[in-house]
C-alpha cells in the first residue's frame, strides 16, 4: 500500500483522476489499443524483449519490457515507425476467452515468464486475451478498439523511456518502461504537446532553482528539501497568514515532538495499518521503540486528554504547523509535490455532537477564504467516502461511518457546493471533504481537506463532562486548508509561473540606481521601506540599467524602481510593475512617500500595487 494512504492530506506526484466522461472512455480504448500496438512493434523489432504490463494512464500509456540492451532514442523512433505500419494495416482487434489451463499452455509455448505471474494474479475465469490480427496477443481485460485502423497515425507519439522494477520491487528485475501518448486527432496531440511545453516552463523544480527558493542535497537525502532564505520567506508568510486567520476563529497553537512511541501509533491504529510506510523504528522492541511521527493527530489527542474537559471548553481547536515524515519510495518522489518530510497546516477540533455541523461549515468557510486569498478559484469538492465492499480497510462501526458521512453531505448541501463522491477515498478512520483544484494547465490536484472522525475518540476513550454531569464522547474534525506547505508552494510556483503576488513575493521591491551618485539615495529609500516591514533590495552591481531591469524581470520582482539624478532631485521613483501573465507596466515618476503608501496598502490588502 502506498505511503500516501497514511496521510490526512495526500500529496500526489501527478494530477489525480476524476470521474471520466464518455469522451474519456473513447480515449481509454485508444490508449489501451495503442499500448498493445507498441508492444507488438517492440517485439517485432527486438525479438528478445519480453512484455510485462501495459496500462493506459493519464494522457497516454506505457509498457514495461525486459530487454538486455537499453532502448535508445533511435530505437524509439524505429518503434514509432513500426507502430504506424501496424495502424495502417488495419488489423482486427480480437477478444478471445480461454480457460486458465489453455492460457498457461500458450504462455509457456512463447516462453513469457512474466505473463505466467500475471496469470496467477487473475482470480476470475474465463481468461481474456486480445489479439492484433493473428500475429500478437496479450493477457488483457480490455477495453479496446475493434481495429487498429480506427487510430489516427498522426495522433500518437512515443515520449520517453525510463527504468522500472518488476512489480515496483527494487529486489526484482529492472525493466524498461516506454511511455507514449495517444489522442483522437492530431489537433488534440498538438494541444497536449503545447500544454506539456508550458508545463515544463512552469515546472516548480525548474523555477524553484532559478528563483533560489529551495534545494535538494544527496548528502541530506532524497525527498528532504532545504529551504533557502527566499523560499523560507514564502513559507513563513503563508504560515503567518493562516495563523492570523485561525486566531480570528478561536484556534489555539500547539507544538508536538517529531518522534513518538510506537505504542501511541498502535493505539491510533496507524502502526497496524501502515507500519511498512513509516521510517524504521528506533529501539530494540516495539514496547520501547520510537518512530518519526507520520501524522499529528495522536499527539493532539494526548493534549486534549491531558485534562478532564468540560462541555464549556468545547469546541477546542488545536492547530500546529507540524512536520511529519513518510518513507515514500524513491520512485514516487517528485520535487515538492511528494517528499519524505513535509509540514502540514494541521488542526484537530474536539466538538460535541451538537456542534459538529456548525464547526464543520466554519472550517469549510476558512478553507474557501484561504483559497480566495491565494487566487485559487477553480476547484470543486469531493466527498471521500469509504468503500462498503472493503470494510477491512477501515476502523469503526457502520453507525459511526454513517453519521460522519451524513454530516459531510449535509454540510455541502447546506452550502450549495458543487461536489461529487469518491468512494474508497476516505481515511481509514473517517470520511473526508477534499478540495480538488484545477490549475492553469488544466491539471487537477487535491489541496485542502476536512475530515469527520468518530473512531479515534473511541479508540482513545476521549470524554468531556456534559451539562448534565455525565461523561460523553466528543467528535473530532481533522482539517488542513493548505494540505502540506511543500506541496502548496510547488503548486503556487506553477500556478503563478513563479510570479508571486506582491504580498507573497520573497523580494517585493528592487531599486536601480543609475550610477554611484544615486546609490546613497537608493539605500535611504530602502532603509525607509525595510523599517515598515517591506522586503527590498538595491541593485548595486554597477551594471548598465537595461541589464539590471532584465535581471529584475528574470527574477520576477513585482515592483522595480529606477533612480537617476532627476529622481533624486524630485524625491521620486520611476516605477515599473509586473504581474503573472501580464506585460510589465511603466508607471512613470511617483513620489517616494506615495510609493511607500501604495505599497503598504497593497501588501496589507494582498492586492496589486
Amino acid at each position: 500500500m502506498p505511503a500516501s494512504e497514511l496521510q490526512e492530506v495526500q500529496q500526489p506526484t501527478a494530477p489525480i483522476h476524476l470521474p471520466r466522461t464518455s469522451e474519456s472512455e473513447t480515449l481509454k480504448k485508444i490508449r489501451h489499443t495503442t499500448s498493445h500496438i507498441m508492444a507488438m512493434a517492440v517485439q517485432k523489432l527486438f525479438p528478445k524483449a519480453q512484455v510485462t504490463i501495459g496500462p493506459w494512464i493519464e494522457n497516454g500509456f506505457y509498457y514495461d519490457f525486459d530487454h538486455p540492451e537499453p532502448f535508445s532514442e533511435k530505437d524509439l523512433k524505429a518503434i514509432k515507425k513500426e507502430m504506424i505500419k501496424i495502424i495502417n494495416r488495419k488489423l482486427p482487434v480480437i477478444r478471445e476467452e480461454v480457460s486458465r489451463e489453455e492460457a498457461k499452455q500458450r504462455i509457456e509455448q512463447i516462453k513469457e515468464p512474466y505473463k505466467l505471474e500475471i496469470l496467477d494474479d487473475i482470480k476470475t475465469e474465463p481468461i481474456t486475451l486480445y489479439h492484433l490480427g493473428e500475429e500478437w496477443w496479450d493477457l488483457c481485460a480490455g477495453p479496446h478498439l475493434e481495429n487498429t485502423g480506427e487510430l489516427h497515425p498522426k495522433a500518437f507519439d512515443i515520449e520517453s523511456v525510463a527504468g522500472a522494477y518488476w512489480r515496483g520491487d527494487a529486489t526484482k528485475a529492472q525493466l524498461q518502461r516506454i511511455y507514449g501518448t495517444a489522442w483522437e486527432t492530431p489537433e488534440q496531440l498538438a494541444e497536449y504537446k503545447r500544454r506539456k511545453e508550458e508545463a515544463l516552463k512552469r515546472d516548480h523544480r525548474k523555477l524553484g532553482k532559478e528563483l533560489g527558493l529551495f534545494v535538494f542535497s544527496d548528502l541530506v537525502g532524497p525527498g528532504l528539501p532545504l529551504w533557502t532564505p527566499k523560499g523560507t520567506t514564502i513559507r513563513q508568510l503563508l504560515e503567518e497568514f493562516l495563523k492570523q486567520e485561525q486566531v480570528k476563529r478561536g484556534y489555539q497553537q500547539v507544538v508536538s515532538p517529531h518522534v513518538g512511541r510506537v505504542e501511541l501509533f498502535k493505539k491510533s491504529g496507524h502502526w497496524q495499518k501502515y507500519k511498512d510506510d513509516l521510517f524504521p523504528m528506533m529501539g530494540e522492541s516495539e514496547e520501547e521503540g520510537f518512530v518519526l511521527k507520520a501524522m499529528n493527530c495522536p499527539f493532539h489527542i494526548q493534549i486534549y486528554q491531558s485534562d478532564l474537559r468540560s462541555y464549556r471548553e468545547l469546541p477546542m481547536r488545536l492547530a500546529e504547523f507540524g512536520t511529519v515524515y513518510r518513507y515514500e519510495q524513491s520512485g514516487e518522489l517528485g520535487g515538492l509535490t511528494r517528499v519524505r518530510g513535509f509540514t502540514q497546516d494541521d488542526s484537530h477540533l474536539f466538538v460535541t455532537p451538537e456542534q459538529l455541523d456548525e464547526e464543520f461549515m466554519n472550517v469549510v468557510d476558512l478553507t474557501l477564504s484561504v483559497f480566495k486569498t491565494l487566487r485559487l478559484s477553480n476547484f470543486r469538492a469531493r466527498l471521500s467516502f469509504r468503500d462498503p465492499e472493503l470494510k477491512d480497510k477501515y476502523i469503526g462501526s457502520d453507525e459511526a461511518w454513517d453519521k460522519a458521512q451524513s454530516a459531510i453531505r449535509r454540510a455541502v448541501e447546506t452550502l450549495g457546493m458543487e461536489h461529487f463522491e469518491g468512494i474508497g477515498e476516505a481515511a481509514f478512520y473517517g470520511p473526508k471533504l477534499d478540495f480538488i483544484f484545477r490549475d492553469a494547465l488544466d491539471r487537477e490536484w487535491q489541496l485542502g481537506t476536512v475530515q469527520v472522525d468518530y473512531n479515534l475518540p473511541e479508540r482513545f476513550n476521549l470524554e468531556y463532562v456534559a451539562e448534565d454531569g455525565t461523561r460523553k464522547r466528543p467528535v473530532m474534525i481533522h482539517r488542513a486548508p493548505f494540505g502540506s506547505i511543500e506541496r502548496l508552494v510547488g503548486i503556487l510556483i506553477e500556478e503563478y509561473a513563479g510570479d508571486f503576488p506582491l504580498w507573497l513575493a520573497p523580494v517585493q521591491v528592487r531599486l536601480f540606481p543609475v550610477s554611484d551618485t544615486q546609490r546613497d539615495f537608493a539605500y535611504q529609500v530602502a532603509n525607509q521601506m525595510r523599517s515598515l516591514g517591506m522586503r527590498v533590495e538595491v541593485d548595486a552591481s554597477g551594471d548598465r540599467l537595461p541589464k539590471m531591469i532584465r535581471n529584475g524581470e528574470k527574477e520576477k520582482i513585482p515592483v522595480m524602481a529606477v533612480i537617476g539624478a532627476k529622481e533624486v532631485e524630485s524625491n521620486t521613483l520611476s516605477v515599473r510593475i509586473r504581474e503573472a501573465g501580464k506585460e510589465s507596466q511603466d508607471l512613470g515618476a511617483i513620489t517616494v512617500s506615495e510609493v511607500i503608501e501604495r505599497l503598504q496598502a497593497a501588501i496589507g490588502d494582498r492586492t496589486r500595487f
